[in-house]
This record gives C-alpha cells, structure tokens and sequence, in this order.
C-alpha cells in the first residue's frame, strides 16, 4: 500500500506554467454582459462545462477584471465561443478599456450581447462566484443559447490563433481515449 505524498507542495515558476498553457489548444470566447442598456464584454479562453442536468458552465474571470464586477451587479451573462476568422474580435475584446464594442456587429438576446457570427452562445444566469488565485470561477446556469454546427471554432495555441475541422472520423482512424 502507498502513503500519501506528504512533502510540501512545490510551486512551478510562473514561466513554466505560463508555458504549459499556452500549449493547450483552447476554444476562443468573449464573455459579455448588458447592465443599463450597455453592453459589457473581455476575452477568455478559460471555460468548460460543468452539468448536464441543470446545464451549467465555468468561466474564469480575472479578480480585477471590469467584467467581473459589472457581472456580479448583472447576475448574467453571455459566452459566445469565437469562429474561425474572429480574430481581431478576440483581440478587440481581450484589450483594456470599456468601449470594446465600437464597430463590433452584435444584438441584445434574450437581454444579453450576441455577437455576430460566434458559432456558439449561451446565455447564463450566475449562480456562484469561486475564489481561483488571481480569478473567480464563474458556475452559471445556461438559459438560452444557439449552436452553428456549421462554423468552425477559433482556436489559441502557442499564442497564435487558429482553427480545428475535423479529420476523417471514420472507424478505422478515431483512437479511442485510453482509460
């Protein structure tokens, strides 16, 4: 029988990790909010779902970000994942500032901020705010949404932009994962 490790954690350097990350394929997204009949919006790359049953997701948001104090006063929110071709979008929203939607092509639905041409929104209603380091976890209960099977996802790897299309998925290339 193994025991548990006890020695103290060790941190890995900032670099490191910053490293590790970016060598992760992430889908691209910008969260926006309406507050006042102003549309509010910052790029993320962190996120995932958490429920099926209620449909529930997690977004990270950084613990000084405009966002996340405009979202605690809304309770709501908007995760429209990015399509291939967004790229100015995300980096538009990924700067500081509070006017990010100036010449940006959107709607309000269903009381939030739909970008034009995301291939996937959903909106949510915030449920809990979780303390993460330097980030809040958002767990929000989707409420609406709509799906373009149609457009491919814009991806963040390595720091540059891209996309992903599936390949054959026929039975004799799909790898199975290993358990």
């Amino acid at each position: 029988m193994s025991r548990p490790h006890t020695a103290p954690p060790h941190h890995v350097s900032p670099d490191l990790f910053r490293q590790a990350m970016a060598s992760v394929a992430t889908p691209v997204s910008v969260v926006t909010t309406l507050e006042r009949g102003r549309p509010h919006g910052t790029t993320v790359s962190a996120f995932a779902s958490l429920s099926m049953d209620p449909p529930m997701v997690l977004i990270a948001l950084d613990e000084h970000s405009h966002l996340l104090a405009v979202t605690r006063r809304t309770g709501r929110l908007a995760l429209n994942v990015l399509s291939a071709g967004q790229d100015a979008l995300a980096t538009a929203f990924a700067r500081k500032g509070t006017d990010k939607f100036a010449g940006v092509d959107w709607r309000e639905e269903a009381g939030l901020p739909r970008l034009s041409g995301a291939g996937i929104w959903l909106a949510c209603g915030v449920e809990a705010f979780l303390p993460g380091g330097d980030h809040f976890v958002v767990a929000a209960t989707v409420t609406d949404g709509h799906v373009d099977e149609a457009a491919a996802p814009l991806t963040y790897h390595r720091r540059r932009f891209g996309t992903h299309t599936p390949g054959d998925a026929s039975p004799e290339h799909v790898r199975p994962a290993v358990s």
